[in-house]
């Protein structure tokens, strides 16, 4: 299958948000919905490039993936994908753990423990993928090519496989990110919780537009 091409799972913000930002770099795109008609509007409107259908439609599409549904639906997403379909995909998995409970002073809760993290949770239950942790960190409205008057933000990844990795690399690379590899998938038990620290700003201050900088 082509480079080009990207099956993006999840009908929601940020599941729009970077399927317009692989639009605009020239990929080809399906989203993919437990019910594809509500996103017909979107795909009238994003030109000949855009397609929807299913979770395993989406899946079967493109050797590459976008895992963009809330974190307490991922592992249903998967299962409706097939774990065949699945098997050898590289899987940029944008998904937190975010309990359904309210913040507590600007807080989220997680429905993971300290001793595990969502990715690691996806890659047992789909061992023939390849998870690579990506966008998990920022906000939808930085996503993609977030202008910092020329400083690049850092976008925190990890994953079991180096190749899969250097493909996450390169998308992150045109979507105006530098990428510090953390390693292997335990390491998202470190990424996941910077999505607590990257939302109090926004609850305390309504500051919602940030992004983290790694300084070396």
């Amino acid at each position: 299958m082509s480079d080009t091409k990207i099956g993006v799972l999840g009908s929601g913000v940020v599941g729009q948000v970077l399927s317009d930002g692989f639009l605009k770099h020239g990929y080809q795109v399906m989203r993919g919905s437990r019910e594809p008609n509500k996103l017909a509007e979107w795909r009238s409107a994003a030109g000949p490039a855009a397609s929807v259908g299913t979770f395993e439609q989406a899946a079967a599409f493109s050797d590459t993936l976008v895992l963009a549904v809330k974190g307490s639906a991922a592992e249903a997403a998967l299962g409706l994908c097939g774990p065949s379909t699945l098997a050898g995909k590289t899987i940029l998995d944008a998904t937190n753990p975010i309990a359904d409970e309210p913040p507590v002073n600007g807080l989220l809760r997680f429905f993971t423990g300290p001793h595990e993290s969502l990715l690691e949770r996806l890659q047992a239950q789909a061992p023939q993928a390849r998870f690579v942790k990506a966008f998990s960190c920022v906000g939808s409205a930085r996503m993609v090519n977030p202008d910092f008057g020329g400083s690049l933000p850092t976008m925190f990844i990890c994953g079991n496989d180096a190749a899969a990795k250097e493909r996450v690399r390169g998308i992150l690379t045109r979507f105006g990110w530098e990428t510090e590899d953390l390693g292997v998938a335990e390491a998202a038990r470190a990424i996941e919780p910077l999505c607590i620290l990257w939302c109090l700003p926004g609850f305390l201050r309504n500051q919602w537009t940030h992004a983290f900088k790694l300084l070396k």
